[in-house]
C-alpha cells in the first residue's frame, strides 16, 4: 500500500467505526470545556468527568470561579491529580478572562495559549471541539497510534501533530483526532494489545512494530 492509500484506508475504517463522534469532557460551553480538559492533564477523563460537576456547581464562568479562593478550587479538584497548580491556574486564566476578554473564551490560539496552565494541546482542544475550528491536538494516544501506523517518527508532540497536519485534508482534523483517541483507547491501548482486534494497525502498521509486537508475543 502507498502511503496515500495507507491515510485513506485509515480514515474509511475510523469513520466506519466511530460515525458520530462522541466527546470524551462532558462540557456545556466553551468555558467550562477549557476548565475540564486542564483538569483532564495527566488524569483520566471518566475521573474528571465525576469532578467537573462538583466544581461547576459551584462555579461554571470566570465570574463565580474567581469568588472562590484557589484554596477551595483545589479541594474540590484533588481527585484529578496535579490540584495545587491546576487550582491555580483556573483561578488565574478566570481573573485574566474577565480583565482581557469581557468573561468570554477566545477563539484564537495565541490568546489561549497566554493563559495560565493552558499549554498547546488544551487551547488545541478548545478551538476544535468548542468552535469548531480545524486543529489536530495530539494526546498519547494519537502520538503513539500515528507512529504505530509509519505516519510519523515519534520523536516527539510537535513532529506528530506537523506530520498529521500534513498527512490528512484539514476538513477531517476535528473529527479523526477524536477518531483516533477512542480507536486508540479500544482497538490499540499502550498495554495489553492485541493486534487481531486492531484492524488498522494489523493493515498497515509498520513493520517494526508489527515484528516486535510478534517477536515479545512468542517469548511469552
Amino acid at each position: 500500500m502507498t502511503k496515500a492509500e495507507k491515510i485513506t484506508f485509515t480514515i474509511s475504517k475510523l469513520q466506519e467505526l466511530y460515525p458520530e463522534i462522541p466527546v470524551p469532557l462532558d462540557h456545556k460551553d466553551p468555558y467550562t470545556l477549557l476548565i475540564a480538559v486542564l483538569m483532564s492533564a495527566q488524569s483520566t477523563d471518566v475521573r474528571v468527568n465525576k469532578i467537573t460537576p462538583l466544581l461547576f456547581a459551584k462555579a461554571d464562568n470566570p465570574y463565580d470561579m474567581v469568588k472562590l479562593s484557589v484554596e477551595e478550587i483545589r479541594e474540590i479538584i484533588k481527585p484529578v491529580g496535579l490540584s495545587p497548580m491546576k487550582a491555580k491556574g483556573i483561578h488565574g486564566l478566570s481573573r485574566i478572562l474577565i480583565d482581557k476578554h469581557n468573561g468570554i473564551v477566545p477563539q484564537e490560539l495565541e490568546y489561549l495559549e497566554e493563559l495560565p496552565a493552558v499549554g498547546h494541546k488544551t487551547a488545541s482542544v478548545v478551538v476544535s471541539q468548542a468552535f469548531g475550528i480545524p486543529a489536530f491536538p495530539v494526546d498519547t494516544h494519537i502520538h503513539r497510534l500515528l507512529y504505530r501506523w509509519g505516519f510519523t517518527n515519534g520523536k516527539n508532540v510537535v513532529q506528530t501533530e506537523k506530520d498529521a497536519k500534513r498527512l490528512f485534508p484539514r476538513e477531517l482534523w476535528n473529527d479523526l483526532h477524536l477518531q483516533i483517541i477512542w480507536y486508540g483507547r479500544e482497538y490499540s491501548p499502550a498495554r495489553g494489545w492485541d493486534i487481531e482486534k486492531d484492524i488498522i494497525t494489523k493493515t498497515i502498521g509498520r513493520k517494526t512494530v508489527l515484528n516486535e509486537y510478534y517477536k515479545n508475543k512468542k517469548t511469552r
